[in-house]
């Protein structure tokens, strides 16, 4: 289906995809898909950052629709459970710059998508929120950019 689409479409598209996002968006496109980091770093960053102000500002509306499903309100009860353990002192204490932490260091079930729901839990400010997301978006990919270009120098990884 995502092969009707050119090569930039599928990672701006890939790179929307909670928990994979940008940081590994650029992985595979420079390791698969034969881009280079500066092509591919923007388009990735766009893609994460795209659902960010939607679920910052529309989150409670889908939140309140989910709620009257028995199903779901169990599972944002523990979405919202897990999140709250694994982020919540660093985001009392620090708010912002913990946010940031938080978006920034890649590693799996952090990032946008989660910040965003931080956000939310927490009540940050939206433009704040926005603007530390989009940071954080940034050097999470810088980092995943240097190390695949490390690792492929070292290793020499061709696929």
């Amino acid at each position: 289906m995502l092969d009707l689409f050119p090569e930039w479409v599928r990672i701006f598209i890939m790179s929307m995809i909670p928990w994979f996002e940008s940081r590994y968006t650029v992985v595979v496109a420079m390791l698969f898909m034969n881009w280079e980091w500066w092509q591919v770093y923007p388009i990735a960053v766009l893609g994460n950052m795209l659902p960010v102000p939607f679920i910052l500002l529309f989150f409670k509306f889908v939140e309140k629709f989910l709620r009257r499903f028995k199903f779901w309100s169990k599972t944002l009860d523990r979405l919202f459970a897990y999140t709250r353990r694994r982020a919540g002192i660093k985001i009392k204490r620090y708010e912002h710059i913990g946010l940031l932490l938080f978006v920034a260091i890649p590693i799996p079930f952090t990032g946008a998508w989660t910040g965003s729901l931080i956000a939310y839990l927490f009540n940050l400010k939206f433009s704040r929120s926005l603007i530390t997301i989009f940071i954080g978006v940034l050097i999470a990919a810088l980092i995943m950019v240097v190390l695949t270009l490390y690792f492929n120098n070292i290793f020499g990884f061709k696929i």
